[in-house]
């Protein structure tokens, strides 16, 4: 079992790589390396380590949950750096032989935003500084791993990001009304802390504690700006990521929560979750002075 699926991703990684690649066994590798391709970039390398979470059999039939922890090493002209990803997958086994192994996808949470009239739009302003360096070195801690000063979440992608920008000092506010401001307090939350759909409409409709601008273009962006992703382009936001470095061409790369990532191109077109319709919105987070 274990040599199978060791089996398989070397092959998987040997698809990335720019020098002697493989044959095509998995989409997702194809799109990414296309993708640093027009970016005048190429995976040099890449390291995996995997661990079985769990294992279910039943009959002639075993289905083995587990984790890959992904490094690529990328050269972009003069310039190096690794990009990290955490994948979930699952390998099907019939009578001991590897007959499928895909990628786990995690649901979203249902949109619990519903009333954008639940945000509070007072107009007093409170006072507090950015910090961008400490919003960045908190991503790069936990990128992988789970503060337990905050509440874990299945679908943690907005819950990280909101740690992110809390540990950056925006100050919280709207407790307990989980539909007015933003906050985690007392093992409980707002929406617009942890919901996907619901932090981009608080930025927007936010006029004092934390807030942010939207910003037209990607270039934008500095360190410790925020991304959030719609990726079927129907009006409900399914990701959020925090900038944590630039690339050689300037553009962002970033830190996410769900399916951990380091380092990772803003644009998200190797993710599962890609759709051509996808749509983005850059946020820039604004001092409160």
């Amino acid at each position: 079992m274990r040599t199978q699926l060791l089996e398989l991703l070397e092959k998987r990684m040997q698809q990335c790589v720019a020098d002697g690649r493989g044959p095509v066994l998995d989409d997702k590798f194809e799109r990414k390396t296309r993708l640093f391709e027009r970016r005048n970039s190429a995976i040099v390398n890449v390291k995996a380590r995997g661990n079985i979470q769990v294992i279910n059999r039943q009959e002639d039939t075993e289905e083995v949950d587990y984790k890959v922890h992904l490094q690529y090493f990328i050269k972009q002209k003069d310039h190096f750096y690794v990009e990290e990803e955490i994948e979930n997958r699952r390998g099907i086994f019939y009578k001991g032989i590897l007959i499928e192994d895909k990628e786990i996808l995690i649901s979203p949470q249902d949109d619990l935003m519903r009333d954008l009239s639940l945000f509070d739009a007072q107009s007093d302003e409170v006072r507090y500084t950015y910090d961008r360096r400490k919003a960045v070195q908190y991503a790069e801690k936990w990128w992988n791993s789970y503060n337990p000063a905050y509440h874990q979440f299945e679908v943690d992608c907005t819950n990280y990001i909101s740690q992110c920008v809390r540990a950056g000092g925006a100050p919280m506010r709207g407790y307990p009304n989980r539909g007015n401001g933003w906050w985690m307090q007392n093992n409980s939350w707002s929406y617009s802390w942890a919901v996907a759909n619901a932090f981009p409409r608080y930025l927007e409709a936010s006029k004092q504690g934390l807030r942010a601008k939207v910003v037209g273009d990607v270039s934008q962006l500095k360190l410790g700006d925020v991304i959030c992703y719609d990726f079927e382009g129907d009006g409900k936001y399914n990701h959020t990521t925090i900038v944590t470095a630039k690339d050689g061409n300037g553009e962002p790369l970033v830190n996410a929560h769900t399916y951990n990532s380091r380092m990772r191109y803003w644009a998200y077109e190797d993710s599962t979750a890609y759709t051509p319709n996808i749509k983005y919105r850059f946020f820039s987070i604004i001092d409160g002075q």
